[in-house]
């Protein structure tokens, strides 16, 4: 599939990593000692939800929109205190109180970062790569960098703070991407054990992503690491692999307590920006013959139940 950054931003699947990278970063904040963020396919940084590519598609009513906006019901207090740098972020974006602009990964991590602290936008695309420029600006602290996105882990572990996040999002534009994030998080934890890492994938259909969970699995199990936590959010039962049913991350070295935290939001997000209210999610580690925490809200039903 092609997913472009341009033509879903702001949908279901970008709220979902945004929110668990806006997680992340709030942990990394709780020690004083710097970090570096890398974001290895950033895409354009900032999207006019009104222009062209995400006016086309408007994949971000069902997405962002269900959370943010005039026409977005108010969030419970819990979850509205854990998704406030996330969605603070989206209001300095739209000054006018409507939703005009969703900020992409590389806008919502710019506008958490510390004195101190830096991020490394990565984007191969020309076009893309120039809007990204324009969206950093001069901050001192962001920089942008213009390598294909998998030799950027190569090029830029380990970061000279020794702390970090490290997300790898491809556009999925060509067949084997999945098999080149496993290879790819393979060598960059060789150069940084210790970092965070936040792989996003699509959901079509379930048997590429057991492959890939299981590649993620070996190769954390290899280097001695715990077992990645694996998020996923789903619209619908997978009955049509032919169609996005959902999205996920997999995050390698989970900040304490993340879990616990995204069990507080993710019932809100299944019912929210799931097909009719019936979304779901999956939230576990990826280990062998372990249940999962799964959530459906309106009925028992598991992930890919018919």
């Amino acid at each position: 599939m092609n997913y472009r950054h341009a033509y879903h931003a702001g949908n279901f699947g970008d709220v979902l990593k945004h929110v668990v990278l806006m997680l992340c970063l709030e942990h990394l904040k709780k020690k004083d000692t710097p970090f570096r963020v890398i974001d290895t396919h950033a895409g354009a940084g900032r999207y006019r939800l009104d222009h062209t590519e995400a006016a086309k598609t408007e994949e971000w009513r069902s997405g962002i929109g269900r959370l943010f906006g005039t026409d977005a019901a108010p969030l419970p207090p819990r979850i509205a205190r854990l998704l406030a740098p996330y969605l603070d972020a989206v209001r300095a974006e739209n000054h006018a109180g409507g939703l005009t602009m969703y900020p992409g990964s590389p806008a919502l991590v710019q506008s958490g970062l510390r004195p101190g602290d830096s991020l490394v936008a990565n984007e191969l695309h020309p076009d893309d790569g120039a809007l990204l420029e324009t969206t950093l600006g001069k901050d001192k602290l962001c920089k942008v960098s213009h390598l294909d996105g998998y030799a950027a882990l190569k090029a830029l572990l380990p970061p000279k703070e020794r702390r970090g996040l490290i997300l790898i999002d491809p556009p999925f534009e060509q067949p084997g991407e999945l098999l080149r994030m496993s290879k790819s998080l393979a060598e960059a934890i060789k150069r940084f054990a210790t970092g965070i890492y936040l792989l996003w994938y699509p959901i079509k259909d379930d048997k590429p992503i057991a492959r890939f969970h299981r590649g993620l699995l070996e190769t954390t199990e290899a280097a001695g690491l715990k077992p990645p936590l694996k998020v996923e959010l789903l619209l619908r039962p997978l009955r049509n692999p032919l169609v996005l049913n959902g999205a996920g991350v997999a995050v390698v070295n989970a900040p304490f307590q993340l879990a616990d935290e995204l069990a507080i939001i993710l019932p809100l997000l299944a019912e929210r920006l799931g097909e009719a209210g019936k979304g779901f999610y999956e939230l576990k580690n990826i280990e062998r013959l372990q249940p999962s925490v799964t959530a459906n809200l309106k009925s028992p039903q598991r992930r890919g139940d018919k």
